[in-house]
């Protein structure tokens, strides 16, 4: 079978910075900085939130509803000064005339001015970055929404309008966790879209892409939603995306996708490609998302996201058979941190979340999704199902703290082999101690626990995912304080599986081992 490599880009056209590479795909943002704004009156948007009609009849032309909604979609050229720090002597190719052609070099190079040489000691230079994107006007006094990667890092925004006038624009605020970013333009009377709701969006219904893709001018295409709720793509932190088929390319970045009323319902900001252009895989974000982004950039010149104290994880059919829970909808509970709202509300590890302040709860993203879209210090109910039973929580959502602020091994003779009948076949434990610690890089929070040494990879406790360094907190919900507390209830434990809690990379979840498996694993 052949390999395929696949690719997610940004559609800003231009310069491109950071490359990061995540589950075998590559994500390009451009790098850069957040310009806030401080408090401002809010934006005054013009909202149509009434249901597409969705009565199957088709239409002729589009015609009348792009003139509607394309003098929204704006171009948008941002400039970075970059300092050109390239030292010609580490890298032969700058001596090669070839690439010199293509590289630079030329008048300002201090030395004899020979064709094709770089002269030693080229003291660093500036030079300019330009990149090409695309935005929509969403109130008539200039306020533009565009993706994060768009403008992040600029020092010099231009917008131009579909009538061809030019504006210098100001950075409000961007939100690289969710792709989304304001900038003004000094305008008035401007032709500002009508937004729609994002949320009423079905599979299906047409969309139509508004932007400047290649830098060739505005350009329309068309196509349906192909699904909704994308997620765990790896191109921001908090993803909700529109997909679609609507072709879209690099320079889209930021421009109208509109629903077959003329409304804007996202922002097109990737697409998944292997070549870097369009194969009908398109991500847009919500404009629900980017419109409560917007608000808070505005307002506040940042943005403040709510905080629950929970490391969910996805429930299984099999984990929703031991938790008790009907259908395998809702975001199981592997941790609750110490001092945080879910803690203070009396939210425990094994709760299985079904509902956040109203909305039905249908996996960690969402919930995720959920809490971060509540203020802080809002009071909201949390409904869960514990032990099999519906409980309902008040919980006071707090504010999320900063990613660097604290968060809320042992191999060796005394290693603990489990017996060969025990339900954990090939599983090696021991103590927690310094030694074990320094090794697998265990924090001192996790005070007590079975600390494994060793998996065999033929085990079934393998295949289920246990590793060296992952440490046994509980036992089908019984605490495990040590290793000898470990090999005691593993001899104990009747029947084909065994629940484990079990902390692992920085935080504990729930592992499933099935032992039905056991006999052809040897």
């Amino acid at each position: 079978m052949m390999h395929m490599k696949k690719i997610l880009f940004n559609l800003g056209f231009g310069s491109l910075g950071l490359v990061i590479g995540l589950l075998g795909m590559q994500v390009f943002h451009i790098n850069g900085k957040t310009v806030s704004s401080g408090s401002n009156p809010a934006p005054k948007l013009h909202i149509e939130d009434s249901v597409l009609p969705r009565d199957g009849k088709a239409t002729t032309s589009f015609a009348p509803i792009i003139k509607k909604a394309a003098p929204s979609v704006v171009n948008i050229f941002t400039t970075k000064n970059i300092k050109d720090t390239m030292d010609p002597k580490l890298s032969p190719f700058f001596n090669d005339p070839m690439f010199r052609r293509f590289f630079g070099g030329g008048d300002d190079d201090e030395g004899d001015g020979s064709e094709g040489q770089v002269p030693q000691g080229r003291r660093p230079r500036n030079r300019q970055e330009q990149s090409l994107g695309s935005g929509v006007i969403v109130t008539d006094d200039g306020y533009i929404l565009t993706n994060s990667h768009v403008v992040e890092g600029a020092d010099e925004v231009k917008v131009v309008l579909a009538s061809g006038k030019e504006y210098p624009a100001k950075v409000i605020g961007t939100d690289p966790p969710s792709d989304s970013a304001v900038i003004k333009i000094e305008a008035t009377g401007l032709p500002a879209i009508t937004i729609a709701n994002s949320d009423d969006l079905q599979v299906g219904d047409i969309t139509l892409a508004i932007g400047n893709p290649f830098g060739i001018g505005q350009t329309v295409t068309m196509g349906i939603i192909s699904a909704t709720g994308r997620g765990e793509l790896g191109i921001a932190d908090y993803e909700d995306w529109i997909q679609t088929d609507a072709s879209i390319n690099p320079g889209n970045s930021g421009g109208a996708l509109i629903d077959a009323q003329g409304r804007l319902v996202g922002l097109n900001s990737a697409i998944l490609s292997r070549t870097g252009g369009n194969q009908g895989v398109g991500f847009a974000v919500p404009i629900n998302m980017a419109r409560g982004i917007m608000e808070r950039l505005v307002h506040d010149g940042k943005v403040v996201r709510g905080f629950l104290g929970v490391l969910p994880q996805t429930l299984t059919p099999e984990l929703s058979e031991y938790f008790k829970v009907g259908e395998a909808t809702g975001a199981l509970v592997g941790e609750v941190n110490e001092g945080t709202p879910a803690a203070a509300a009396g939210i425990k590890n094994g709760d299985v979340i079904t509902e956040f302040n109203g909305k039905k709860i249908i996996d960690p993203r969402h919930l995720r999704l959920t809490v971060s879209q509540t203020p802080p210090k809002t009071t909201v109910p949390v409904k869960v199902i514990r032990d099999g039973k519906e409980q309902t929580f008040k919980v006071k959502v707090a504010e999320l703290p900063d990613r660097d602020s604290p968060r809320f091994g042992k191999r060796g003779p005394n290693g603990k082999q489990a017996p060969d009948d025990d339900t954990l076949d090939g599983v090696e434990v021991a103590d927690l101690d310094a030694k074990g610690r320094k090794q697998f890089g265990i924090p001192q929070n996790i005070k007590s626990g079975a600390l494994i040494t060793n998996v065999d990879p033929d085990s079934t406790s393998y295949t289920a995912g246990l590793r060296p360094g992952d440490i046994i907190l509980e036992m089908n919900r019984n605490v495990v304080e040590s290793a000898d507390q470990a090999v005691e209830l593993s001899g104990k434990i009747k029947g084909p599986r065994v629940l484990l809690r079990v902390w692992s990379r920085g935080g504990s979840h729930y592992v499933p081992v099935d032992t039905h498996k056991k006999e052809s694993t040897k």
